[in-house]
């Protein structure tokens, strides 16, 4: 890992610079989703991430436009010994509370994404402990060298020790169980806004927050964000001007959202994969027919699965374009990443049938399939026709489908035999996918969405390594072994890399990004 002293300047952090702005302005916007939580540490997900990023800072941050890590609440780092990272505080920082940032909420902020609770363990990976050095100085001490400790470091937002003391929410709720801490509904960073309210499933509404530290590209003063699952109700937002933008259109209303005069669509691919995980640990699954074993242990049913997938079908029918068909478990733009372990296997009903009768299941059997229906671009949808598809081969899957701020928990306590699940890349390197979905569950990060229990030995020995190594080229070579592992064990079955139009008002300037996140501090309002 390379680190050297850096220090914020005029022309490196041109996302801070100061550009007047003529007039303050409301900025609205719509997407299907809710988050569950405020609690900083609790979920991990990409549009809690987002939101939460306009209250809550970290310690370093993405360039909206290039993906390098610039400072933010960090001014300087520098490497101490391989194994020890010491970072320089940004002075004259206040929580809006009006209490100082100093190098003891920095410190807690780190351990408390430590903490059993926590969900965001995969960005402490590596870490042994956080020491402060003085008010304005810590270092983080590793087990070894960490090649991507900036990029993990940029998801991991700073709370204030003393209110989260206060108001006993000192560790991260847990999102297995129904116990609620302060810090659920209540949120209190150092960012450029602040939380005025959130009714959960009608909006959420934030200010500018007039102590901050720092300087905007936009304009925006007041952020009303509204979850609307139709759409149609969307859209219909987006057109009579009730919403400003919204993140997710719907593949059927592109076109006639291109055409419209004072609508702008921006596209990107994000650096997103949508798969489906099989729980490969239970002896017999729960709700299937199949009594006395598990049919997804074996790995001629999972192939047989996969290859009764017809990708292109998905992604041209119902998703119109908006993904592109995959073979592994990152996007292109990921580390570790070839176009060979982007390779799908054959669409092939006939050869599936064939593996299902070798594997004892000639006549198919009956299995839970459970999916969001409020996550990913038209997921039920999709989720409908893979059970058409199955059903061609004698698999019939009992679809249900819940909203994301119940999905996530159920799919966490392993209650779903097959479950959708979307994973995107804020590292944009493998081993985040890797660690999270193919290591066995263990300490760390290890296994946190392994949900299904894969296993496999060599699969852990590559990802612990990977964490570890720094010689680059060696680390992606480990890497795509890794990811053509997953592949040939078919750990998941892959479906495709998710494309995200951005659907807005023209008045509306922003930059669109690969994580699919808005950044608050560039939005202009013409």
């Amino acid at each position: 890992m390379q680190f050297r002293a850096l220090f914020l300047s005029m022309a490196a952090a041109s996302l801070l610079a100061a550009v007047p702005a003529a007039h303050a302005k409301t900025f609205k916007w719509a997407s299907q989703g809710e988050i569950s939580t405020w609690d900083i540490h609790s979920q991990n997900n990409a549009l809690q991430n987002g939101l939460h990023s306009y209250v809550y800072e970290t310690l370093v941050t993405y360039n909206s436009r290039t993906f390098a890590v610039e400072p933010l609440l960090a001014t300087a780092w520098r490497e101490v010994s391989p194994t020890q990272v010491r970072f320089t505080l940004r002075q004259g920082v206040k929580f809006q509370d009006g209490s100082a940032f100093t190098a003891d909420d920095a410190v807690y902020s780190l351990q408390r994404a430590m903490s059993k609770t926590s969900n965001y363990t995969p960005y402490v990976q590596g870490i042994t402990k956080v020491v402060k050095v003085d008010a304005n100085t810590m270092d983080v001490f590793l087990a070894a060298p960490n090649p991507v400790l900036l990029r993990q470091m940029t998801e991991l937002r700073m709370m204030s020790k003393a209110w989260a003391e206060k108001n006993k929410s000192v560790e991260p709720k847990d999102m297995k169980g129904k116990d609620e801490n302060f810090a659920h509904r209540n949120a209190m960073g150092t960012g450029p806004y602040t939380l005025e309210s959130w009714q959960p499933d009608v909006k959420m509404v934030f200010k500018r927050n007039p102590n901050w530290w720092g300087q905007m590209d936009g304009n925006v003063t007041e952020i009303v964000y509204t979850p609307i699952k139709s759409a149609a109700t969307r859209i219909a937002a987006l057109l009579s001007g009730e919403v400003d933008m919204v993140l997710d259109p719907s593949p059927q209303d592109l076109q006639r959202l291109r055409s419209t005069d004072d609508i702008r669509v921006v596209d990107g691919l994000e650096n997103r994969t949508i798969f489906l995980g099989m729980d490969q640990f239970r002896d017999e699954l729960v709700g299937s027919n199949v009594k006395g074993k598990n049919p997804l242990k074996d790995l001629r049913v999972r192939k047989a699965l996969y290859q009764a997938i017809d990708a292109n079908a998905l992604t041209r029918n119902i998703l119109r374009g908006l993904g592109k068909p995959t073979g592994t478990l990152v996007a292109p733009q990921v580390a570790g990443w070839t176009e060979a372990v982007g390779n799908r296997l054959p669409y092939d009903v006939e050869g599936a049938k064939k593996l299902l009768a070798e594997a004892g299941y000639a006549e198919g059997f009956e299995v839970d399939f459970a999916c969001p229906n409020n996550r990913y671009i038209n997921d039920e949808a999709i989720c409908q026709a893979v059970t058409a598809m199955w059903a061609r081969i004698g698999v019939k899957a009992k679809l249900r489908t819940l909203p994301l701020v119940s999905y996530f928990p159920m799919i966490q306590r392993s209650e779903a035999s097959i479950y959708m699940l979307g994973w995107g890349v804020p590292t944009f390197d493998a081993l985040y996918s890797l660690q999270s979905l193919t290591r066995s569950v263990g300490q760390g990060g290890d296994g946190n969405y392994n949900v299904g229990r894969y296993k496999n030995e060599r699969m852990d020995y590559l990802v612990d390594r990977v964490k570890v190594e720094t010689d680059a080229p060696v680390r992606t070579r480990m890497l795509t072994e890794a990811l053509q592992l997953s592949g040939e064990t078919v750990s998941h079955i892959p479906l495709y890399d998710q494309v995200i139009p951005w659907a807005m008002k023209k008045k509306v300037e922003l930059v669109h990004r690969a994580d699919n996140r808005v950044d608050m501090r560039l939005v202009k309002i013409n």
